[in-house]
């Protein structure tokens, strides 16, 4: 039996919504297998700013330092969408990855030949598409030196990256790889980079611990051209911060749809981020129209990285492909003028396949 705290923040719009459902379906998993999970909910985002003036509240950090794993909901919303704000609610995403060491990013990519109509691919190209993008997260041209362009005529951001970032990421991305098909695509620029050549021999280095593993260097334009021509041939792609925002963006679409699409991030310790990738989605907040998909693989995230149980994992992710095999759909990849299910009837026909 396995006994673990669940901090739940559910943050925004659509947010509130799904991370209900993935704590029923967590519920339920943890009744089937006999394991002890307990909830306590948080604040962060707008609402957090709503209530105590900050987007990341203290109580929220002590929440996560006294909890084994955080499961994320959404942030942000036209009520707070403005970008010269002192406070924004996506600084309180910003500040809970920086405090817990979250320096690497997984975001799954799944084809599922149920929905291979939603994808702007030919049907056999998805075949086979089962992707891991691991993103670093902490540094990178989004944390080097930067000048804004104030009153003059030039203004710069600056790539930089050092050996010991470069290689914690890589550690991720080779151990994910090894229980996997064992294979690793790290996407670089290294023919015009400097930081991206110390990135290049970095992790040709560090695959020297994981001989199990094929490694193969990929020019960043050349992967953004692969992901549409041959995406089924990739396992796992680790990247710098900026390359892994894009490519795993792109990689989104071949999905069908972002509500489709979990995420983990991750650091040194055990205490994991998990979130879906969609946003807050204010325009159909309250309707039960959310896709809770990429929230309820999330969780199933939630119980491969920082529970340790594999088996309870691939329980939850095949119960939700079998659902959309049964032709389940949410409003979002539903056929144009036919039904579809709530957010909560989804999830449950998913606690049905369990």
């Amino acid at each position: 039996m396995t006994k673990a705290k669940i901090a739940v923040l559910p943050g925004d719009g659509i947010g509130v919504e799904v991370t209900a459902q993935s704590v029923a379906v967590l519920s339920h998993v943890a009744s089937k297998f006999g394991h002890d999970f307990s909830f306590e909910e948080g604040l962060i985002g707008g609402i957090a700013i709503d209530q105590t003036g900050t987007s990341l509240p203290d109580e929220t950090l002590r929440l996560g330092e006294s909890s084994d794993a955080i499961l994320l909901g959404a942030v942000g919303g036209p009520k707070w969408d403005n970008p010269t704000a002192a406070v924004r609610p996506e600084q309180g995403l910003l500040a809970i990855r920086k405090h817990f060491g979250l320096f690497a990013n997984l975001r799954p990519v799944k084809a599922y030949p149920a929905l291979a109509q939603y994808a702007p691919l030919r049907a056999e190209l998805l075949q086979g598409v089962d992707m891991l993008f691991v993103r670093e997260l902490t540094g990178g041209i989004y944390f080097g030196q930067r000048q804004e362009q104030g009153d003059g005529e030039s203004a710069f951001d600056t790539e930089y990256y050092t050996v010991p970032e470069v290689e914690r990421v890589s550690h991720i991305a080779f151990r994910a790889a090894q229980g996997r098909r064992k294979k690793v695509a790290s996407v670089d620029k290294a023919n015009v980079l400097a930081s991206m050549r110390l990135w290049r021999r970095t992790v040709t280095k560090v695959h020297e611990d994981y001989p199990d593993v094929a490694l193969e260097h990929v020019l960043v334009d050349s992967c953004a051209m692969h992901l549409l021509t041959r995406p089924s041939s990739f396992d796992v792609l680790v990247a710098s911060n900026m390359f892994g925002d894009i490519l795993s963006d792109e990689a989104s679409v071949l999905a069908g749809s972002l509500g489709m699409l979990p995420s983990a991030s991750l650091g040194s310790d055990r205490i994991g981020l998990y979130e879906p990738v969609h946003g807050s989605a204010p325009d159909i907040a309250g309707q039960g129209k959310a896709n809770p998909t990429g929230s309820i693989l999330s969780a199933a995230m939630l119980l491969r990285y920082s529970l340790n149980l594999e088996a309870e994992a691939k329980a939850v992710e095949n119960a939700v492909e079998a659902v959309l095999a049964d032709g389940a759909r949410t409003a979002d990849i539903a056929p144009r003028g036919t039904s579809f299910v709530s957010t909560s009837e989804f999830a449950q026909a998913v606690m049905a396949k369990i």
